[in-house]
């Protein structure tokens, strides 16, 4: 177990952990998870780097107010964290929900990212499960107070871990489900959720995507991690990150589901690490970057899907400065 942090800021108690020295990596979890999602990963992490892993506002033991759970809200959040923290640049590692944190906190503040590593993330295309689209109901938080009454709630969880258990590829992810929908007993975290999903997903999917922008990965080392069996998000993202982001890095893990970090643990920290080690963080320019800007992708934007036309990468990347 690691010791959890607290910090107050803008009036709001926020969550982490910090452990390790070297170069920082700033952790993101999930939709309904919290810090403890990275525990199969963080002490083999923390012994190259300075292991930075928050429970996003309305998540885990930060707090649950009626707030901001926008992405870019999220994103400046993790902007103020390293600041009180003393921390000017990270490797920003993300998961689901984390991934489109830390694809718009790149976008946000370049000048403080030095590589994405995003790990079956959201953003890349609308199709996502049901589940998660029925969160957006207005009657999602009404079934879900009824759904974990006492005894209910513990025979819901109870199958679900049981059905974690039986071998079958498609149900691997459900022990992690099962712990989501036990946080939901606590009425501040349904709210919570409820906001955030309905921030980012309508009833036909995701509503962010990074296709326009995705032409500035050129000048920032961009990794990304797929299990092969993923239920929540289709696996074929990775393929809509090829074509977007030509100059990405594209992992899978074979035998493994949304989660494949926690499924595979030494495989996930060998790709971040051997990634890592073989890139070079971009210095940012201003002038470089309003470049980019002004010149924007190069052929059609749409929203994401495979098939669609790749970018090409954009002719002024950001010069590169050598890891330390």
């Amino acid at each position: 177990m690691h010791r959890v942090q607290r910090l107050v800021i803008h009036g709001h108690e926020r969550a982490f952990v910090k452990v390790g020295t070297g170069p920082v990596l700033l952790l993101l979890h999930g939709l309904g998870c919290d810090h403890h999602t990275w525990d199969p990963i963080i002490d083999r992490l923390a012994r190259r780097y300075t292991v930075v892993a928050p429970d996003l506002l309305g998540h885990g033991a930060s707090d649950k107010p009626r707030a901001d759970y926008s992405i870019g809200g999220y994103a400046n959040g993790m902007r103020d964290l390293l600041t009180v923290l003393g921390i000017e640049r990270a490797t920003v590692v993300g998961h689901s929900l984390g991934g489109g944190v830390a694809m718009q906190f790149a976008y946000q503040f370049p000048e403080r990212t030095e590589r994405m590593i995003l790990l079956a993330p959201g953003g890349i295309g609308p199709e996502v499960t049901p589940l998660i689209r029925a969160v957006t109901l207005p009657a999602f938080t009404w079934a879900m107070k009824v759904a974990t009454l006492p005894g209910l709630r513990q025979a819901n969880v109870a199958a679900l871990q049981l059905l974690a258990r039986s071998g079958i590829p498609q149900t691997r992810d459900l022990a992690e489900v099962a712990a989501i929908y036990d946080s939901f007993k606590d009425r501040a975290t349904r709210a919570a959720i409820a906001h955030v999903v309905r921030a980012c997903v309508d009833w036909r999917g995701q509503v962010i995507t990074m296709a326009d922008r995705a032409y500035l990965t050129a000048a920032m080392p961009m990794c990304v991690i797929w299990g092969t069996e993923d239920m929540v998000i289709p696996a074929s993202h990775a393929e809509i990150v090829r074509q977007i982001a030509p100059g990405a890095e594209v992992d899978y893990v074979a035998n493994a589901g949304h989660f494949p970090h926690r499924d595979h643990p030494d495989r996930v920290v060998k790709l971040i690490n051997d990634f890592i080690r073989t890139t070079e963080a971009p210095e940012y320019h201003r002038d470089d970057w309003r470049d980019m800007l002004l010149g924007g992708p190069v052929g059609p934007v749409t929203p994401a899907r495979a098939g669609d036309r790749p970018l090409r990468p954009v002719r002024r990347p950001l010069r590169r400065r050598r890891p330390a």
